[in-house]
């Protein structure tokens, strides 16, 4: 069991309000931890304690989730704002270079944030602040789309996004919140992954009464512009297109029984990510960070020191 960890509320340029974990050293090298689905900043718990007597550990709970701000318009979910917040809260805590970490869709606006932060990046405002990024278990947007086109395997293993999008499912969630949608995504199919501990799914089942951030976690998925076809869609290459080149230094760990996001998400990386390291877990789904942290720990302890 890890116990609760302090807060404080950030207030950002973009308009919203953050609860953030924010412990370690100040003058140490900063690491920016960004949970997914439908978790929170205890997704690294295991990490934070572990890092922050080298590291400044910066964790927030994102838009949408727990106590910070949710707007509930769909089009405040947009992955750029999701990504200029990382940023916003790096401006509000002073940090100027970063490490960033993610995982599930925190590993998705990750990818963002260091493809827009690395130097050269695609956003000069922010380009040169992003150092390192470290990705567990969040497919490469170039590789995910292309995959949701081509690939049978992972197109079943996302039809859960479609249910997730569904409006015909709100009442469903407003008579049972996150876990109602989840049995009904998830139905018959095998979890990705352990168990939490029971006061860790205590925590999560007292996140999700609150409506306003079922509705707010929900919309981070049909705010997102990625075309997840039916499974009797037709089957075909996307239209090429190039994708920039991630070149920082990137760390990345694959749980290898995740059923939502298969190992063949790897494929192909290195060419849209010369400078990446992967790490597979195996005997180990989704949730790595809690699942496998001592895997996780290590892996970052080599990497963060290479």
């Amino acid at each position: 069991m890890v116990g609760d960890f302090e807060q404080r509320r950030v207030k950002l340029a973009t308009g919203v309000e953050l609860d953030t974990v924010d412990m370690g050293p100040r003058d140490a090298p900063v690491l920016i931890f960004l949970h997914g689905f439908p978790e929170s900043h205890r997704t690294w718990r295991h990490q934070l304690r572990h890092f922050a007597t080298r590291f400044r550990c910066i964790a927030p709970d994102q838009r949408g989730y727990r106590g910070s701000s949710k707007p509930q318009a769909v089009e405040a979910y947009t992955p750029d704002k999701l990504i200029a917040d990382i940023f916003a809260l790096a401006d509000a805590l002073e940090v100027d270079e970063f490490t960033v970490v993610g995982h599930d869709w925190g590993g998705a606006i990750a990818w963002g944030v260091a493809l827009g932060g690395q130097p050269g990046g695609l956003h000069p405002q922010w380009a040169g602040r992003v150092t390192r990024a470290v990705i567990a278990n969040a497919p490469h947007p170039g590789i995910f789309q292309r995959l949701l086109a081509t690939n049978a395997e992972q197109r079943a293993a996302s039809q859960y996004i479609r249910t997730f999008r569904d409006a015909a499912n709100d009442g469903l969630v407003e008579e049972k919140g996150i876990a109602g949608i989840l049995g009904l995504a998830f139905e018959g199919r095998t979890p990705s992954g352990g168990l939490q501990p029971a006061d860790e799914i205590d925590r999560l089942l007292a996140d999700w009464e609150d409506r306003d951030a079922c509705r707010a976690m929900l919309n981070w998925y049909r705010a997102s512009p990625l075309a997840v076809p039916a499974m009797d869609d037709p089957y075909a290459e996307p239209p090429s297109s190039p994708f920039p080149t991630l070149t920082i230094p990137t760390l990345v760990i694959w749980a290898l029984d995740d059923t939502a996001l298969p190992p063949c998400n790897l494929e192909g990386i290195d060419e849209l990510v010369p400078n990446a390291t992967i790490v597979r877990v195996p005997d180990c789904g989704h949730f790595v960070p809690w699942e496998a942290p001592d895997a996780v720990n290590a892996a970052m302890d080599a990497f963060l020191v290479s």
